[in-house]
């Protein structure tokens, strides 16, 4: 993977782990084939891996993404403590 591309990305999307989950899930449809999805949506030269593909569509904002939930709205529960055996 390019790590040029990477930091690029990684500045469109903000998140590292989400990124990797667009990445991962585009991937997917590349190696897939079979359908619309499964083509290149950027000109990409022969030796590009699909992973590089897919940083190189979101560098492009050919491909975006939404969030669900806000990542700042999202509370965490505090843990239980379990009572020590007696």
């Amino acid at each position: 993977m390019n790590a040029d591309l990477m930091k690029k990305a990684l500045e469109k999307v903000g998140n590292p782990h989400v990124l990797v989950n667009i990445v991962s899930r585009r991937v997917r449809q590349l190696n897939g084939g079979g359908g619309g999805m499964g083509r290149p949506l950027v000109d990409a030269p022969p030796t590009a891996g699909a992973a590089d593909i897919a940083l190189m569509e979101i560098v492009e904002e050919k491909i975006g993404f939404e969030l669900l939930v806000e990542p700042d709205a999202v509370e965490v529960a505090p843990r239980r403590r379990r009572k020590a055996a007696a």
